[in-house]
């Protein structure tokens, strides 16, 4: 099945975390390099379409399409949404321009609330735009998803098999809110880790834990999608469960971040909310790392 999953292995690096610090600091860090497969990657303008299943209240709708608008926005403040996207530039083929599609409000739950990963697909098919688009199915904070908080927060794949996918397969993406589900698990660091050291969670950037945790996990999967959206474009390790352009630097949002600490990021004055990119709107985000093919590292907006 053409379903690649996104592991948020953040557990994994807080058991790490007792190995400790000091002497690790003092070991060089190695390069981290994702190799080209030689694959088709998403370039050019890319159509999202959005599929919101069951329940979002239209603030909630707002904060994730202005956050799709911001990728490629002119005019936002440094550091921003825009500056983060822009490292996608420096993967083979130039720029990848996210442009908002059609929506599709799937408000009465037509597949229940427990999906399985075939029904992920049948969903991204009802807004399905061809080679060039990206359909993301987003779950609300009642539905169930296969896999979802046991060993990831979302996935991307295509909606054909694998035999055709180079053809004319269309990439989807699925993130799901987290906020009753898994919050220490898929909306870390706005909530208390499940596992590992018990930092103090960041407070989110638009108010809503959930939500500003389906941006991470979004914003991680769109950035894998246009640069691996075939399986075999930049990877790391086997096809089955390959680290990508964001999900190679996993808990990492600022300077300094160490397995279990997010890192040193900006703090809104009058909210005491935590973020690291500026976008449409006035709005904030907070957004993972992304790995550099030109430096090899994890890269972080401050």
């Amino acid at each position: 099945m053409a379903h690649n999953n996104y592991h948020f292995a953040i557990f994994l690096a807080f058991l790490s975390a007792t190995a400790g610090l000091s002497s690790a600091a003092l070991v060089e860090e190695q390069p981290l390099v994702l190799k080209y497969h030689n694959g088709v990657l998403l370039k050019g303008n890319v159509t999202v379409n959005l599929i919101w299943y069951g329940k979002f209240t239209p603030i909630q709708r707002s904060v994730i399409v202005d956050f799709i608008r911001s990728l490629n926005a002119a005019s936002s403040a440094v550091p921003s949404v825009a500056s983060w996207w822009k490292t996608t530039e420096k993967y083979k083929g130039g720029s990848s321009t996210l442009v908002v599609g059609k929506q599709l409000l799937l408000e009465n739950y037509p597949l229940g609330k427990s999906l399985k990963n075939p029904y992920l697909r049948a969903l991204s098919n009802k807004l399905n735009g061809g080679l060039r688009s990206i359909t993301v199915v987003l779950t609300a904070k009642d539905v169930t998803v296969e896999g979802f908080c046991m060993n990831r927060c979302g996935s991307h794949g295509t909606s054909v098999s694998k035999s055709r996918r180079a053809a004319n397969g269309a990439a989807y993406v699925w993130v799901g809110n987290a906020e009753t589900l898994c919050p220490g698990y898929c909306a870390w660091p706005f909530h208390q880790p499940i596992y590992g050291p018990q930092t103090p969670p960041l407070v989110a950037p638009n108010g809503d834990v959930g939500v500003d945790g389906m941006i991470i996990n979004l914003a991680t999967l769109l950035a894998n999608t246009v640069t691996n959206p075939f399986n075999n474009g930049y990877y790391q390790g086997p096809p089955t469960a390959p680290l990508e352009a964001v999900s190679a630097c996993t808990g990492i949002f600022g300077s300094g971040s160490y397995p279990g600490y997010p890192g040193q990021v900006l703090v809104d004055k009058t909210t005491g909310s935590s973020y690291n990119a500026r976008g449409l709107a006035g709005r904030k985000y907070l957004l993972p790392a992304m790995w550099d093919p030109q430096t090899s590292t994890c890269k972080t907006l401050v």
